[in-house]
């Protein structure tokens, strides 16, 4: 009695401690509940250290528990899923180096008492199969993808189809966690909830449930699920700028620029306290920016973008086939490339209840047996890839347990040696990046030299309009100029015809004449890409033949030339309207002094 009042205290002062220590981030500041939701179950994830632990790992321990033998409504006990708690530490310790091991008891304790508070609140002792399953796999780390398509494969039927019951489960238990970290006013389950995340869909394969709850933004209940993956991969991205409100020089974490404010940006922790200063308000939109490019990589960009040299965006997940049997057993060929690490995804997917493409490993008896005899074709397999070249396929089950022991060790080396060329890329990455930064004497000339570019990119642009109006009215000159002409040996032709060929006859209609008008061409405010002999283009004659020429010639001569020639024009036709006018007056003036004469002598 002693002995189990003693461990029940210590499991309440475990209780505890983690909320307590949750509640000493006073994340309860944060005014976003969707932020806020997802920094305390992050917290939660790493004081755990189940971010240590990817949802290929968890697929495993259910196999070795046994889980994949038993419906998703059976209960299991809490020394239970002590037990398999233990196991996924203990293994996750083998795979970490020496210098990284974790605190396995501590680790149990923590997330034990986390799981029965979370979803044993009434202290049976007990939780369902589904509900530890659904935590674990949406706790632990890993991508996104892999855990929804993990999810799926645990609510869909035979077909891949998704069952909507089963998927309303998955929503009453993974809901749980918000309302765990006192968020279940913002992030409760609600009868409503399925149909929030599936309005109009009526059969949803994997694609579709992968590009609904990967959308962004995604359903309104799970939105805090992909944010608490965005914050694993931002909590070590750095940005060397300033933030406008609590004048911190560098940022970690996430960035947001303000679209309204120019030049106005706030770290994640201004940000999330809701902090504005000057004429920046909380109202405004903001961007939130997860990495940060240099002023020359904007520019290269921007330069690439205008060339048509940027990639179009990637999806946000592959497109799987749909087959008729479950999405998860088409993971094996996609999770790992090498074929040891796909003959042990085969293993786990086998392991994680998902049906093979013909048969189910969670009915019968004779079905479990079907799988051991996979398990040890696999682990033979790997043995063979291995250097056991004489090694038979087993036939006894110890001797599979053997197998598959030397295929985890296997794996685990595997995995230590790709966790360090990681880590050796992160650092040559950081090492680059570094490098390529601009010095602080290079910082300081950068918006100058923007400055410039922006400059001369208008002044080009100005350029390239003023050459083109002043193309179009070299245009318009020179059609003026052919139709002056044009008038003046009409006109010297009708006086010619009129008068028998004297040029100093008055026309009768001369002064009448109308001058044709030019017509402006649409594109005289675009960028000129034609030759200076394009902008002849309809004018004939005289005209053309003086000025569209093959020789090159200067525009500003060509338009001074075109200029004096209209004004000597306009000069001439106006003398000699003048003088056609004269000749007219003075005949008439002789006619009328004839006359009377003539009517003087009659008298």
């Amino acid at each position: 009695m002693i002995e189990e009042g003693s461990k029940r205290g210590k499991a309440m002062v475990e209780k505890r401690q983690l909320f307590m220590e949750m509640r000493a981030q006073n994340f309860d500041v944060i005014r976003l509940s969707t932020y806020r939701t997802a920094c305390k179950l992050r917290f939660v994830q790493k004081r755990c250290n189940l971010h240590l632990v990817d949802v290929w790992n968890m697929i495993e321990a259910f196999r070795d528990s046994g889980l994949n033998t038993l419906d998703h409504n059976a209960e299991i006990n809490v020394s239970r899923l002590e037990t398999i708690l233990s196991s996924i530490y203990y293994q996750l310790n083998k795979r970490l180096p020496t210098t990284h091991q974790i605190n396995v008891e501590q680790s149990i304790g923590l997330l034990l008492n986390f799981m029965v508070a979370t979803y044993d609140s009434e202290g049976h002792g007990k939780l369902t199969v589904f509900s530890m399953k659904s935590m674990l796999a949406t706790m632990c780390g890993g991508k996104i993808v892999d855990k929804l398509r993990y999810i799926f494969s645990q609510i869909s039927d035979s077909n891949g189809v998704m069952a909507f019951a089963k998927f309303d489960q998955f929503l009453r238990e993974v809901l749980k966690l918000p309302t765990a970290v006192f968020e279940g006013p913002s992030f409760g389950y609600t009868e409503h909830s399925v149909r929030t995340c599936f309005p109009q869909q009526k059969k949803i394969l994997l694609n579709t449930f992968l590009d609904i709850l990967m959308a962004d933004p995604p359903p309104q209940c799970l939105v805090w699920l992909p944010l608490m993956h965005r914050l694993a991969n931002v909590e070590n991205v750095f940005h060397p700028v300033e933030c406008s409100y609590c004048r911190s020089e560098s940022m970690m974490g996430f960035r947001y620029r303000c679209q309204q404010c120019h030049g106005y940006q706030l770290c994640q922790s201004c940000f999330w306290r809701g902090h504005a200063n000057g004429p920046h308000s909380n109202q405004h939109q903001m961007k939130e920016h997860s990495s940060w490019k240099s002023p020359a990589k904007k520019l290269s960009h921007a330069i690439s973008k205008s060339l048509g040299c940027v990639p179009i965006g990637e999806p946000p997940h592959p497109m799987f086939p749909e087959q008729s049997e479950k999405p998860q057993d088409s993971m094996a060929h996609t999770v790992q490339p090498k074929p040891v690490a796909n003959n042990m995804n085969n293993t786990m997917l086998m392991s994680s209840g998902a049906p093979t493409p013909t048969k189910s490993v969670l009915e019968s008896p004779s079905r479990l047996d079907e799988e051991h005899r996979l398990i040890a074709r696999y682990a033979a397999r790997l043995a063979a890839e291995a250097g056991n070249s004489t090694q038979c396929p087993p036939t006894d089950l110890s001797f599979n347990f053997d197998a598959n022991k030397q295929q985890r060790q296997l794996i685990a080396e595997l995995e230590n040696k790709n966790r360090e060329i990681l880590q050796e890329i992160q650092r040559l990455r950081l090492e680059h990046e570094q490098a390529s930064q601009p010095t602080p004497e290079k910082a300081q000339q950068n918006p100058t030299l923007l400055a410039e570019l922006r400059l001369l990119r208008h002044r080009k642009d100005e350029l390239e309009r003023r050459m083109s109006a002043l193309q179009e009215s070299r245009r318009e000159l020179m059609v003026q100029l052919e139709g002056l002409m044009r008038l003046l040996k009409d006109e010297e032709q009708k006086q010619a015809a009129q008068t028998g060929g004297s040029p100093h006859s008055s026309p009768s209609h001369g002064a009448g004449c109308s001058m044709p008008m030019p017509i402006r061409s649409t594109s005289a405010g675009s960028t000129p890409t034609h030759t200076p002999q394009d902008c002849l283009a309809g004018v004939g004659g005289d005209v053309l033949e003086a000025f569209a020429q093959g020789v090159p010639r200067n525009l500003r001569n060509d338009l001074l030339v075109a200029a004096d020639s209209i004004t000597n024009t306009m000069s001439s036709l106006v003398k000699e309207l003048h003088s056609v006018d004269d000749a007219a007056e003075e005949e008439d003036n002789n006619m009328r002094n004839g006359g009377l004469r003539d009517r003087a002598e009659a008298e």
